[in-house]
């Protein structure tokens, strides 16, 4: 047989598994089957996903390792991949119990029922180091992506998007990367939410390895580290690709900060698109490499213009009116427009010192600020805009 499923890998896996009580045999059984698929398989791996869906993931094992059953070109193809892995599994629970992570399948507790629109390209299981409460289905979780070149402005804005959205409970998920996904993950942790981070490779190792710290942060709670392929499993290019789908598939709808032509992000929003969940892009300056990508989901994609939180709100089709509260609050914001006059032209170097801000950071709130009608740039130096005063 492909995968011999023992007793003892089953009572193995008891410490995993979020179901409190596991003592029906055939839900351990299940259990223990969409484990085995996980590490057995590539994310996104249709041929698996077919034949689960049609048989169910016990009896699918049992095909796969060529226990009777219809058989075609591509079946034989994915046993060639699936007998390859059929060494790994006790190698990935194993280093799933010493990191504490939880194992979450289809239709048990914990299961994020988001993403099951993915079909057959859906994963197979979820691991988790982390609370599972913000995969519960009946939160709002909204995925922020954006460059990992990010600049003074795009931070800037993640910031301020995260900050006031997990003030009122939406659950932020993004990717757990350098730039614009690491703001987003830090300011909701800063304000007090919940974040999601999903991860390219397992879960026992930090990726990048730079945001260890805020990954355990994250995992320590309230939020959950996620992956779907089990660990020990290192991060690819094709793995980051389909990572990507799972991020649109967590979230109900998806914002895209800053994003070069090509960047990566761009493939997150084609997932979100192609799920038929609301998908957003933050403008930036014409000039700006780092917001072409933003700029093209807005001319092709029919991507909706996002500026402030209330609108990212509105994607998730929730009322803004929880966002008031924050209107007249004192931020940087405040201390930008106290440096601004409403007669006399300033530089940004001027308004840099006048506020106590570096000049990259004063350039990224002027831009906020710009958009915002706060502020008004011309040729001589920025002034309060109408809307500032």
């Amino acid at each position: 047989m492909l995968i011999a499923s023992t007793e003892r890998q089953r009572a193995r896996l008891k410490g995993l598994v979020a179901d409190d009580v596991l003592s029906d045999a055939d839900t351990l059984a299940a259990h223990h089957a969409h484990a085995v698929w996980s590490c057995l398989t590539e994310p996104g791996d249709g041929v698996a996903g077919s034949l689960i869906a049609e048989m169910g993931p016990v009896e699918a094992l049992e095909v796969a390792s060529g226990a009777g059953g219809s058989t075609s070109a591509a079946l034989e193809a994915g046993r060639q991949r699936w007998r390859a892995r059929s060494e790994s599994i006790d190698d990935a629970v194993d280093r799933a119990r010493r990191v504490r992570a939880q194992l979450v399948v289809p239709g048990g507790a914990g299961w994020p029922a988001a993403v099951d629109g993915l079909g057959v390209h859906g994963p197979r299981a979820l691991w988790v180091r982390g609370s599972l409460d913000a995969l519960r289905p009946e939160r709002a979780v909204l995925a922020i992506v954006g460059a990992r070149a990010s600049t003074a402005y795009g931070e800037h804005v993640t910031a301020e998007l995260a900050t006031q959205l997990a003030r009122t409970g939406v659950v932020i998920v993004s990717g757990g990367a350098y730039g614009i996904d690491g703001i987003a993950h830090r300011a909701s942790l800063a304000a007090g939410g919940e974040t999601v981070a999903v991860l390219a490779g397992g879960i026992d190792r930090a990726y990048p390895a730079g945001h260890a710290e805020l990954l355990a942060r994250i995992s320590s709670g309230p939020g959950a580290v996620v992956a779907e392929v089990p660990c020990g499993t290192a991060p690819t290019k094709w793995r980051f690709l389909q990572r990507n789908r799972l991020i649109a598939a967590l979230a109900g709808a998806t914002v895209v900060v800053e994003a070069g032509w090509r960047s990566g992000s761009l493939n997150t929003a084609g997932h979100a698109a192609s799920l038929g969940r609301p998908l957003g892009a933050v403008p930036g300056p014409v000039t700006s490499a780092a917001s072409a990508g933003c700029h093209r989901l807005l001319r092709e994609y029919d991507a909706r213009c996002i500026t402030t939180a209330g609108e990212a709100r509105e994607l998730l089709a929730l009322d803004s009116a929880d966002l008031r509260a924050d209107a007249d609050r004192v931020d940087d914001s405040t201390r930008i427009l106290d440096a601004l006059s409403s007669r006399s032209p300033r530089s940004t170097d001027d308004i840099a010192r006048l506020a106590g801000f570096a000049p990259g950071e004063a350039r990224g709130l002027l831009a906020l600020l710009e958009i915002d009608g706060r502020a008004r740039r011309s040729p001589d130096g920025w002034r309060r805009g109408p809307r500032g005063r």
